[in-house]
């Protein structure tokens, strides 16, 4: 083991370290609100703008853009030092946040949301990497565990913060209300964040990045061919699936002979960084992609408001909290984070296979109780990916390896989300009896479920029992995965300020 000085923290005043992780926070809150914050106000802006049939792209939009470009930013922030690469992604989601917000049809929002997306996906990457310049590496367990909860915190929030503004305000303040933030912030970045400027010569692989952000969005957009092209095999979603997997290919080769890869293909001989990489796919998948179908079910099973069930969701982000909190301590003085990772996994595996088995009649407490398991599951190991590969990564490649992690994240979720949302629709499609009062099962809103006689309402709730239970084993299925990839995970112990392995991401220009 290499023993080397303490590793020169970015900012030595703790206080304003503090300061600049508030900001931090926000700036995150902001980007990740902005993916659940839409699900509650989407059937008011169908009403508005009409175009059912590309309701789904107002999430996926911003999801595919976001996706396409987080390990480009990570690469940018290796090269050209983090301070301004952040700050020119929030300056990209506010202006992205404005013209959302002053939309004139469908798609004018659409492409807005694109625009969002290329912001927010340097936001969510840059924080984590700025984390890794302002915290050695014990330390940083403890602040991640706050990031994550604010990641999650804005998951649980986002559906009754937007049905209530919406209600309040119009859904347009859901989006504007970005804009004095995103200022705020930008002042605060500008001040009080230092520059520190690497001692690279910036060489921007261009081919590497165009051809990943071309194979992640075949993949969003393969995944998302049941609701784009009528079935998730026709001829268009062959073709996208044969193009994806010409761009991985050709990304391959060309990262082999970049100079500057965006994502180091040596990376991946480090059998701990890909299998973070598969924890994080998979818990994007059953964390992330599963919170809009949580409420859906809530509100159709149990016959909830959407105020109502959005309470439920107060148990989810309390497990969390608890989760998120006493992982990130524990891991700050023991260095050890495989434990946190099995323990997450089972824990969300077995609270799915209990949702599985909940039906229209069963108490709400049961399903509170599940609800909370489940985020205490996601809470344990939410920051336990992105320390693990900063951890086992180079110093001068932690940006690309924080980018790849966070991708991988977001694409789990994404591509979940599709899966989620087909077998929904192939399950309801099974429906051969016509419940009375209901034209279309699949357009009923929590208010015309309501308003409907009790026998045509405990048959929706039933159908959608029913239809439930399949995609719960599946997120049963893919939180086993996840957790055989953690028992497979080697016993890291992280290192101390002083006494490392390696150069300490905190002191990547000063390593080299």
């Amino acid at each position: 083991m290499d023993m080397q000085l303490a590793p020169a923290p970015l900012v030595t005043d703790p206080r304003r370290r503090l300061i600049l992780f508030f900001f931090l926070m926000t700036a995150m809150f902001m980007a990740t609100l902005d993916n659940q914050i839409v699900s509650t106000a989407l059937p008011t802006i169908v009403g508005e703008f009409g175009h059912l049939e590309r309701f789904g792209w107002i999430g996926s939009a911003y999801l595919l853009s976001l996706s396409a470009v987080m390990p480009l930013y990570g690469k940018l922030g290796d090269l050209f030092g983090r301070k301004y690469v952040m700050m020119t992604a929030i300056m990209i989601f506010t202006v992205g946040s404005t013209v959302c917000g002053l939309a004139v049809s469908m798609n004018t929002l659409i492409a807005a949301r694109v625009l969002q997306g290329l912001g927010g996906g340097g936001i969510m990457v840059s924080i984590f990497a700025v984390n890794a310049d302002l915290f050695e590496p014990r330390e940083r367990a403890r602040y991640q565990s706050y990031s994550s909860l604010v990641l999650m915190a804005s998951g649980a929030i986002g559906p009754v913060l937007g049905g209530t503004m919406s209600d309040l305000f119009g859904w347009r303040s859901i989006f504007l209300v970005n804009v004095p933030i995103g200022f705020i912030v930008l002042t605060g970045l500008a001040f009080m964040l230092p520059y520190r400027k690497p001692h690279r010569r910036p060489k921007i692989d261009y081919a590497g990045a165009l051809l990943l952000a071309m194979t992640t969005t075949s993949i969003v957009l393969a995944t998302d061919s049941s609701e784009l092209f009528g079935a998730l095999i026709s001829p268009e979603s062959i073709g996208i699936v044969v193009f994806g997997v010409v761009c991985a290919v050709t990304w391959v080769f060309v990262e082999r002979r970049a100079s500057e890869p965006i994502v180091p293909l040596q990376l991946f001989r480090n059998s701990t960084f890909s299998l973070l990489l598969v924890i994080s796919i998979m818990g994007g998948a059953i964390a992330i992609g599963m919170v809009n179908y949580l409420a859906l079910f809530l509100q159709t099973t149990t016959g909830l408001s959407p105020s109502a069930a959005g309470l439920l969701f107060i148990l989810l982000t309390g497990g969390l909290v608890c989760g998120s909190l006493s992982a990130g301590r524990i891991i700050s003085k023991t260095g050890r984070y495989k434990p946190f990772a099995i323990a997450s996994l089972t824990c969300s595996a077995i609270a799915f296979a209990l949702m599985s088995q909940i039906h229209a009649g069963t108490p709400i407490a049961f399903i509170g109780a599940v609800m909370m398991l489940h985020g205490i599951g996601i809470g344990l190991a939410q920051q336990v990916p992105v320390i693990g590969v900063q951890n086992a990564a180079p110093a001068r490649d932690v940006g690309a390896a924080t980018g790849s992690v966070t991708l991988s994240r977001m694409g789990g979720a994404s591509i979940a989300i599709s899966i989620y949302g087909a077998i929904i629709a192939s399950e309801l499609g099974k429906v051969g009896v016509s419940i009375p009062g209901v034209a279309d099962i699949e357009q009923l809103t929590p208010k015309m479920m309501a308003a409907l006689p009790e026998a045509s309402r405990q048959a929706v709730a039933d159908t959608y029992a029913a239809a439930f239970s399949p995609l719960f084993m599946t997120s049963c299925a893919i939180a086993l995965i996840g957790l055989a990839a953690a028992i497979m995970l080697k016993p890291v112990q992280l290192p101390r300020a002083g006494e490392t392995t390696k150069p300490q991401p905190a002191t990547a220009e000063a390593a080299e």
